[in-house]
């Protein structure tokens, strides 16, 4: 039985809550979390890391097609499907594991259950009713079908597509965000038919548009089928396959994938029962420091704005929890936040694009550079990759970063330590750079918006 009193209760184990339930332990708050599934939640156990962990197999296996590009000479390599699902449970039994190490070494009572919130300052788990002086809604998102479809049968969401138990020999998948293009690279390279759908102009529409283009040669030149400005309709599900309308042509695969939305999970929190304010978009309405409008409850991650991220959930629990012990905390810049989507080729952001940049009024300056300006392109094999610098001119301020290329996931945590501590892309362009590496890139971007490339 859980105790009846705490300082803090986390309802959600997944990167938001259990980062915030480990915060309000160090903070020497009395700490519960609840959790109606596995520790990790949805993110350790069926998204981020799943998804990473089938995605680094195609990784590998890309790069042993192309050895002989190096002088090394390999049999036609095969998929052993049971393997690369077995070792994505391992993974997932690692990491979850951890978590639960890292409650006990914090003292942190892991309650198992669906909670909710009751009277003012209390969870009701079960049919348990335990106080808490401060409560942190943690719940994530749930899975949204197109208009006109309902999950069930063939039709899947994202969670469902990286735990298929055989590998399919056909696969649509409908909508080309992070989380599409995702899974479209990874089955692709694994050997799956592929076609991508998105009904606006361009895959990863909401990546600047010299990126997008980058990484719609990258996902062709993998045999993904990539259509864009194409709605799906007429979806039927059968024993073995599924059947739909893209444009005016007929489709079929194996397994259609629906991964174009989420919606905040909150149907069992009964936010109604305290007066939870929730904005037009159903997210829960918090202020900068996570704080609802119901006292002592705050909300972060997928249930409040800014970008559907588990570090973004993190940041936010651990200023939620710093807030309920009476630390001066800040609101999140959203728009620094780096954004990384772990396709082939990788691409990662952060900040405003060349075109939002400039529907602010920003007088813009641009440096691109592609890796094949600099010798590591050369030597690892990715001279297509492209960094691409915003930035505005009187100032020198750095108002984005983007990159698609190898190793893109890691590179653009460079932009954005800059922007946090207040430097520009002349700052960038005259910091030395180890050579040969990617990171040369990024320097000759930011010299090519201060006017003074060298490489290129």
């Amino acid at each position: 039985m859980p105790d009846s009193s705490y300082d803090c209760v986390v309802i959600g184990s997944g990167p938001g809550g259990y980062v915030a339930a480990i915060r309000a332990a160090q903070l020497g708050m009395k700490t519960a979390v609840v959790e109606k599934d596995h520790v990790g939640g949805r993110c350790l156990n069926y998204a981020c890391i799943p998804a990473k962990a089938v995605l680094r197999v195609a990784d590998v296996l890309s790069e042993v097609r192309e050895a002989s590009d190096f002088g090394i000479q390999v049999d036609t390599p095969a998929i052993d499907y049971d393997a690369v699902s077995a070792r994505r449970e391992k993974v997932i039994k690692t990491l979850t594991g951890g978590v639960s190490g890292l409650f006990k070494k914090n003292g942190i009572d892991l309650i198992e259950g669906e909670g909710s919130l009751g009277a003012k300052g209390s969870v009701v788990v079960g049919g348990d009713q335990i106080a808490a002086k401060t409560i942190v809604l943690a719940t994530g998102s749930v899975k949204k079908p197109i208009p006109g479809t309902e999950f069930g049968g063939r039709v899947i969401g994202t969670e469902e597509a990286w735990a298929l138990a055989e590998l399919p020999k056909t696969l649509a998948v409908v909508g080309a965000g992070a989380s599409g293009v995702e899974i479209a690279s990874a089955y692709a390279r694994l050997g799956t038919e592929v076609r991508l759908l998105e009904a606006l102009e361009r895959v990863l529409p909401t990546e600047d548009a010299d990126i997008s283009k980058v990484a719609e040669r990258g996902l062709t030149r993998q045999g993904i089928a990539v259509h864009t400005g194409m709605f799906v309709r007429d979806v039927r599900s059968t024993d073995k396959s599924c059947t739909f309308t893209f444009g005016e042509e007929p489709g079929e695969a194996d397994w259609l994938v629906i991964a174009a939305g989420r919606a905040p999970d909150v149907d069992a929190l009964g936010l109604d029962a305290l007066g939870v304010e929730r904005e037009e978009n159903g997210m829960v309405a918090v202020d900068g420091a996570m704080r609802t409008s119901a006292e002592g409850v705050y909300a972060i991650g997928d249930l409040v704005h800014g970008p559907a991220l588990a570090h973004k959930a993190s940041d936010e629990g651990v200023i939620a929890v710093e807030d309920a012990s009476g630390l001066q905390t800040h609101p999140i810049e959203y728009v620094d936040i780096p954004r990384a989507t772990f396709c082939e080729p990788n691409v990662a952001s952060f900040g405003l694009t060349e075109a939002q940049a400039r529907e602010e009024g920003f007088d813009v300056v641009v440096g691109k550079v592609q890796y094949g300006a600099v010798g590591a392109g050369t030597v690892y094999g990715d001279r297509t990759g492209l960094v691409k610098v915003v930035g505005e001119r009187k100032y020198g301020e750095l108002i984005g970063g983007h990159i698609v290329g190898a190793k893109a996931t890691e590179l653009i945590q460079e932009l954005v330590n800059a922007r946090a501590l207040e430097g520009g892309y002349p700052e960038i362009a005259r910091l030395i750079h180890g050579h040969p590496t990617m990171s040369e890139a990024v320097m000759e971007a930011a010299r090519a918006a201060d006017g003074w490339l060298i490489h290129g």
